[in-house]
């Protein structure tokens, strides 16, 4: 073999020594054995990984039965798979599968029966090139019989605070290999959660509840194993806190995954004991809640006395009292109680999470005015607080281990905080107090404030405009609570001190605008909001309303404007200059109108980008000041009403519609002040830019010129290449070596 040829078939020997020493596909199931319990919904999992071909991947499950047979249950792709003795079983749905993704698929029992212990076999058909690893694994499934059963007894349902609680617990099961059995007790309280107390195994050990820890610690907590399934569980020197219903649970358990190390449980049972009272002998206390201050209103205080009365052998102990909250719900028993705080033995306030905020703000407190007598106070009493409020009152007694345990707690009886809500209101009232007659003349109103139902408040004066009743708003001045003025949407510079907003008495206030302009006609009215403040003395809004309108409508007896635009030249080639004229013409002209000037804007664009907030191509203001966003353009006035757009070196974004618009401003003879009219748009031109036949054209030839030159070397250096190639390795076109003795004999 020569060399050209030993390099071609390297990769392919390669790829095949790959093949030959690669793992192949890989078919999992779960470790050996499964142990459920009859009834059970059971799940048996199967994926494979490292296969070829499509990702989506087929599976079948069967049944190993004796010898070499096998029961078939079910297969993802072929319905006649499936056995006719458990055909049943899969229509009904108590047999079936769940493909988890491509390559993973379960197999479902419903309920599992003693009859399905055996060797399942989860098999894949073969999407491989070359057949290489497992296609099946197998999973013994082992279904124990529901046997375990739990009988629990009090011996004595109600003890004496300081006598033992003695609670039994038989537990009796079906002997299953490879099975482990664990009892558990636990508590359910006033509170209705379950609270763990000891359990004894899976694995012979005892662990105990957090809470029972110390006194299992201290000897006071103990289990009794006797044998022969009895699990006693024994409370020495029993405490109120014992009181509640006890449950006795049952679990039984299997080892499996790594190597047995972790506990599996397949199945449990609960009993509930029934209500262990425990009757206090030391601490016969009660508990009395008063209202000493209720309010009749929005933010007036609260405050709630919690007294213990006949406090009998508290001696070293101390109290600790709980404020609760619950909505008023007439004939509702079942009230969710919201804690407000705690007040705990060593005289630690912890503020429940609703009501954290208003606790570290101050706006209630919670203290000890006496060492039997707990306050609640809440500086300002809110609508929501309407409802119930309860104390309890808990005594704790001091441990060996220097600590503090609960031995009784007393509830109050709820005491109800209730008014009725006074709605704040505001209303304002607008009334003209100077008319505006004529362009530049004085307007004046004022706005007459009353509130009800606000407690210290500030009012916040805001003045709208609008041309036309109904019409969009605009806010012109704003006076605070705090009387800070502020300007709104007043936004012509010149006239900023114009407008006048200011407070002439304590519920009154008064807007003037000076020198009136033809385009301040139109409807003012006044905006009020009230505000109170909070414990923080910050303010609050309470309500809002609008006050009656006031109109200014003078007639305008000034000149009328009008305005057009005229073009000599509709097309363009590009380079050249384009003009066009924007002329204002006035009619009505009388001595009395004064100096006439004008803003002038034009834009390229439909008119309709003027009221859309378009920004013009060029402008020129009323001092002669042009301002423009496009270097290749200029204005300037040819005389005192045309006002002339020159386009320089015209380009083809030169073209499209072309508009201007205009605002008169009028000089009073009599006051010197200047006016504004209403501004003027005129009809739009249009204008279309020529572009020639090679200027259009030169560019794509160029671009195609260049990309039919790349393209013809491309080939040329691709045939050059595949030639050399070919020929190079092709074994007939190989010169053969010469021999020596034949050049000897042709010389």
């Amino acid at each position: 073999m020569d060399k050209g040829t030993g390099r071609l078939l390297r990769p392919v020997i390669l790829f095949f020594a790959l093949v030959a020493f690669s793992e192949g596909r890989v078919v999992k199931v779960p470790v050996s054995p499964l142990m459920h319990v009859e009834g059970q919904a059971v799940s048996i999992r199967c994926n494979v990984s490292d296969y070829q071909g499509p990702r989506d991947q087929d599976f079948e499950w069967s049944m190993i039965q004796s010898g070499d047979k096998s029961l078939n249950l079910i297969s993802t792709f072929d319905d006649g798979f499936i056995d006719p003795t458990v055909r049943d079983r899969v229509n009904s749905g108590d047999i079936s599968y769940k493909k988890l993704g491509d390559n993973s698929v379960e197999l479902r029992f419903k309920k599992v029966r003693a009859t399905d212990s055996g060797v399942y076999r989860c098999s894949t058909p073969s999407t491989d090139s070359v057949i290489s690893g497992n296609y099946h694994a197998d999973v013994e499934l082992k279904v124990i019989g529901d046997s375990l059963k739990v009988s629990p007894a009090i011996p004595k349902s109600t003890v004496s605070e300081g006598e033992s609680v003695e609670l039994r617990c038989n537990t009796t099961r079906g002997f299953t290999e490879h099975t482990f059995l664990s009892v558990s007790w636990s508590i359910k309280k006033e509170s209705g959660l379950l609270e763990e107390i000891l359990t004894f195994g899976p694995d012979d050990k005892i662990k105990v509840g957090s809470n029972y820890i110390q006194r299992y610690t201290d000897g006071g907590l103990r289990l009794d194993l006797r044998g022969g399934g009895f699990y006693g569980l024994v409370l020495k020197s029993a405490k109120p806190s014992d009181q509640g219903e006890y449950v006795c649970s049952a679990q039984e358990w299997v080892r499996q995954g790594e190597g047995g190390r972790n506990w599996r449980k397949i199945q449990e049972k609960s009993e509930d004991m029934g209500k262990v009272v425990v009757t206090p002998t030391d601490l016969q206390f009660k508990v009395t809640l008063t209202s000493s201050l209720n309010p009749q209103a929005t933010s007036e205080p609260t405050e709630l006395l919690c007294q213990v009365v006949d406090l009998l052998h508290l001696q070293d102990g101390r109290l600790a009292v709980t404020w609760s909250y619950s909505t008023n719900t007439p004939g509702d028993v079942s009230q969710k109680k919201i804690t407000i705080a705690f007040l705990n033995e060593q005289g630690a306030l912890i503020p429940g999470d609703e009501y954290r905020p208003r606790l570290d703000s101050g706006d209630i407190a919670v203290t000890r005015k006496e060492s039997n007598v707990f306050v609640l106070r809440m500086l300002q009493t809110r609508d929501a607080d309407m409802g119930s409020y309860s104390c309890a009152v808990s005594a704790w007694m001091p441990t060996r281990q220097a600590g503090w345990e609960k031995a009784k707690e007393v509830q109050s009886t709820p005491v109800s905080v209730q008014w009725t809500p006074q709605i704040p209101v505001v209303k304002v009232v607008a009334h003209r107090v100077r008319e505006a007659s004529t362009g530049g003349s004085t307007f004046e109103m004022t706005c007459q404030v009353t509130g009800q139902n606000l407690r210290n408040p500030g009012y916040t004066v805001l003045i709208h405009f609008a041309e036309t009743l109904g019409g969009k708003p605009r806010k012109v001045l704003s006076l605070s609570q705090d009387s800070v003025l502020q300007s709104e949407e007043w936004g012509e510079p010149s006239r900023v001190d114009s407008v006048v907003l200011e407070k002439t008495g304590q519920f009154e206030y008064r807007f003037r605008l000076y020198g009136v302009q033809v385009t301040d006609r139109g409807f003012y009215y006044c905006d009020v909001t009230a505000w109170t403040r909070d414990q923080k003395q910050e303010w609050t809004k309470a309500v809002s309303a609008e006050s009656n309108k006031i109109e200014i409508a003078f007639v305008h007896t000034g000149p009328v404007f009008n305005i057009s635009i005229h073009s000599e030249a509709h097309n363009a080639l590009p380079g050249d200059t384009v003009q066009m004229k924007c002329i204002i013409s006035t009619l009505d002209v009388s001595p009395n109108t004064g100096d006439v000037s004008f803003d002038v804007r034009w834009f390229q664009g439909s008119g309709w980008a003027v009221d859309n907030g378009g920004v013009p191509l060029i402008s020129m203001d009323r001092w002669g000041v042009v301002k423009k966003s496009s270097n290749d353009s200029s204005l300037e006035r040819t005389d005192r009403h045309t006002f002339v757009l020159s386009l320089h070196k015209t380009q083809d974004r030169d073209a499209g519609e072309y508009h201007c618009s205009a605002t008169p401003w009028l000089l009073s003879p009599a006051t010197g002040a200047w006016s504004k009219e209403k501004d003027l748009t005129s009809s739009s031109t249009f204008l279309s830019v020529q572009m020639q036949l090679w200027e259009s054209l030169k560019m794509p030839v160029g671009y195609g010129v260049f990309a039919a030159v790349i393209a013809g070397v491309l080939s040329v250096l691709l045939g050059l290449v595949v030639a050399h190639c070919c020929f190079s390795r092709n074994p007939m076109h190989t010169p053969r070596p010469r021999n020596k003795l034949m050049d000897l004999e042709m010389d």
